[in-house]
């Protein structure tokens, strides 16, 4: 089971937004779609992420001006996973990759520079249970 590679299970239809748009679409999309991480693409190449939960915070405590674009607010080095990574790698990334508390509940997977998919905490245990 934790044998599986990431690319079994990865949701492949990600969806994405551009480091251009503005921060409120781009957290219009987030809600719309449920999701709670939006890869930031460039030419099929992932170049940052941005959360919900960051976004959602900064909103509500009105840090950005009206034209903030995702660039300027975008996480730049993005932890992401191979599609021939395990489950069990998967999961030590999600554990590992953050310096603080918790752990990542998204890994944009990338093969070659190119997003290809994207694998999450519950997508996982979807599949261990």
């Amino acid at each position: 089971m934790m044998n599986k590679k990431v690319k079994e299970i990865m949701t492949k239809d990600v969806i994405t937004t551009t480091s251009d748009i503005d921060v409120v679409y781009a957290f219009e999309k987030l809600m719309k779609h449920k999701i709670s991480s939006l890869p930031v693409v460039e030419d099929d190449k992932l170049i940052g992420i941005i959360t919900a939960t960051d976004v959602g915070h900064n909103l509500i405590l009105d840090k950005y001006e009206l034209g903030t674009s995702v660039e300027e607010i975008m996480i730049k080095s993005v932890i992401t996973v191979s599609p021939e990574d395990t489950l069990e790698d998967a999961i030590n990334i999600m554990k590992t990759g953050v310096s603080s508390s918790g752990i990542l509940n998204q890994l944009p997977v990338v093969e070659d520079g190119k997003l290809v998919g994207i694998i999450s905490d519950g997508d996982i245990i979807q599949e261990i249970f």
